[in-house]
């Protein structure tokens, strides 16, 4: 299995709207990020649901890791 597919699968969270902004956001962004910004990328995934949709659907908190919080960004500002 490919990297982005792996990375595909990863991204289904069992709710569409999350689903849809990091599978696009894989689709569309992840070949440009450098090795740091895959790392955050994977950290991302690593994150529970709860806190996944605040940071990218409601915008309520941001993370307090600087590496997850410049990722939450450019998932919510590259769809």
């Amino acid at each position: 299995m490919s990297e982005v597919s792996r990375l595909r699968w990863r991204c289904r969270r069992g709710t569409k709207e999350l689903d849809f902004l990091l599978e696009r956001f894989v689709s569309r962004r992840y070949d440009a990020l450098d090795e740091d910004g895959r790392r955050a990328f994977e950290q991302l995934l690593d994150q529970e649901d709860d806190a996944l949709a605040d940071w990218l659907l409601t915008g309520a908190s941001e993370p307090t890791d600087g590496s997850l919080r410049d990722i939450v960004r450019r998932v919510r500002d590259g769809v």
